[in-house]
């Protein structure tokens, strides 16, 4: 058996592999030496198997086989066997003897190569799985012969690979994978792939392939960018989108109002003046009373931009305005009657012009009809701290100190309508509500979750504006008054035009 290009793969059994063999490969010096014999009729050996040089068997010298001895000891066997043939070749009357020399130079490379070389190849066991190693991802057997699929470490029988989702087998060459849960592109896309609140669809991806979307900070809602550019209507109060499948009402000069503002909209002055006057109240339960009558007019946004342009005291106003206190006498344009709706809009919008006459520092406080309670409330708190800085002789004030402080007010109006028993003053401040002013408990109506949410929605805005007048000054005002108190805050003000700190 010649066994010099033979290689080694080993037979599988039931659960494991059948031992190793090693067969025998011969190096350039054993093949030298049957060169070197060829024609002799002489064996070679190696100790474990013998191979015949050609004619009869002349020369035989049978080593025991040493399968128990060390390739080191089995390599020297090797070595004394071919040296002692060489030997007895080189005798006259030796059989084979061929009357010649031995390239001395050739042998003793032939030596060295077999000292270098090992006798036989070394074993690679071939790696058998054990015995439950696969096990279906979908029955939870486990997987024997046959076929089967895998992804990301799980396997499944074929007929086990069905969608998470709809329990159909997946055919498709692309599928989705979560966690260990496979599913169908369309199946996955329509569990896990955002929706734009707006027009319901899914959102699109951008050119880098990522799901790009727009949020709102306080309600969550999630949109499509292209909706920023293609006039869907934005609620004039909460400032949520229009959804597809609702419609809000149209209330002209570009504003539009969602249903859930609208149920408690303040739309004429005759619904806007109990609740004027229970802030005059609130005023006056903090000893901020207001001897004064000031005239309260609501107004559509033309006649209050009119107005702004007009009032010489004090321009640091909103981007869009909602209120103003003004200080100028003027002729201004107030709704006469509440408006109807019908087919999304307003209808019979009847306004009528009024006169205001300067008889104070104040000549009257302008609110932007339209907008729910709650937001018309904090508008009112807010214009009638600036009333109440102008009676009280607070004059040339920045507009930080005296857009924050009025902020401040508007906010601790906002918190005692939605947290009932929360005074919202703090309580080192000499401005507390009079047990003979306090508002009774029976004008503070029970508010629904609805009305709730949009108060703390509110509160929300005037707390992380970003702008310097409104926002920064507010965060100021409101940290002087939560360590001084209202009192001292304002009585600071009033000497130092600015915040204690």
């Amino acid at each position: 058996m010649d066994s010099s290009d033979s290689s080694y793969v080993s037979r599988p059994r039931a659960y494991g592999h059948t031992a190793p063999s090693y067969p025998w490969r011969r190096s350039r010096f054993m093949r030298w030496l049957c060169k070197f014999f060829k024609g002799t009729g002489c064996r070679v050996s190696n100790g474990r198997h013998s191979h015949l040089i050609g004619g009869e068997s002349m020369l035989h010298r049978p080593v025991k086989p040493a399968d128990d001895q060390s390739k080191d000891a089995n390599e020297d066997l090797d070595h004394a066997n071919a040296l002692s043939l060489v030997e007895d070749a080189k005798k006259p009357n030796a059989p084979g003897y061929r009357g010649q020399g031995i390239d001395d130079d050739e042998l003793a490379k032939a030596i060295q190569e077999s000292l270098s070389m090992p006798s036989y190849q070394p074993y690679q066991p071939v790696q058998f799985l054990p015995r439950g190693y696969r096990i279906c991802g979908g029955c939870h057997h486990e997987i024997g012969y046959g076929h089967y699929l895998s992804c990301m470490g799980t396997f499944w029988h074929p007929q086990c690979f069905r969608c998470y989702a709809c329990g159909q087998l997946i055919r498709e060459t692309e599928f989705s994978l979560s966690g260990t849960y496979p599913y169908h592109k369309s199946c996955y896309k329509e569990l896990h792939h955002p929706k734009c609140d707006v027009c319901h669809e899914f959102i699109p991806t951008n050119r880098a392939g990522l799901i790009e979307y727009r949020a709102h900070p306080f309600w969550g809602q999630k949109y499509c960018p292209s909706h920023e550019h293609d006039h869907t209507p934005r609620c004039c109060s909460c400032e949520r989108m229009e959804s597809r499948n609702t419609r809000y009402i149209y209330l002209g000069e570009g504003r539009s109002l969602c249903l859930e503002c609208l149920e408690s909209a303040i739309m004429d002055a005759g619904d806007c003046q109990p609740l004027y006057h229970s802030i005059r109240d609130y005023y006056e339960g903090m000893n901020m009373r207001i001897d004064q009558q000031i005239p309260m007019l609501l107004v559509e946004r033309q006649a209050l931009n009119e107005a702004m342009e007009g009032e010489k005291y004090g321009h640091h106003h909103m981007p869009e305005t909602r209120g103003l206190c003004l200080s100028e006498e003027q002729t201004v344009s107030s709704i006469h009657k509440r408006p109807r709706i019908g087919g999304n809009k307003i209808l019979d919008m009847r306004t009528h012009p009024q006169k205001l006459i300067r008889r104070c520092e104040v000549t009257a406080i302008l609110v932007l009809y339209g907008l729910p309670r709650l937001l018309t409330g904090s508008i009112l708190a807010h214009e009638l701290m600036h009333g109440w800085l102008r009676l009280k002789g607070y004059r040339d004030l920045s507009p930080e100190v005296e857009e924050g402080i009025c902020q401040v007010l508007s906010h601790m109006w906002l918190e005692s309508e939605i947290m009932p028993g929360s005074t919202s003053v703090p309580s080192s401040s000499s401005y507390a509500p009079s047990s003979s002013s306090a508002m009774p408990s029976s004008k503070k109506a029970a508010k629904s979750d609805t009305e709730k949410k949009l108060g703390e929605f509110f509160m929300h805005q005037i707390a992380h504006d970003t702008s310097t007048a409104y926002g920064e000054g507010f965060r100021a005002a409101n940290a002087a008054v939560n360590k001084y108190g209202l009192r001292r805050t304002l009585d600071h003000i009033h000497f130092t035009g600015a915040f204690p700190v």
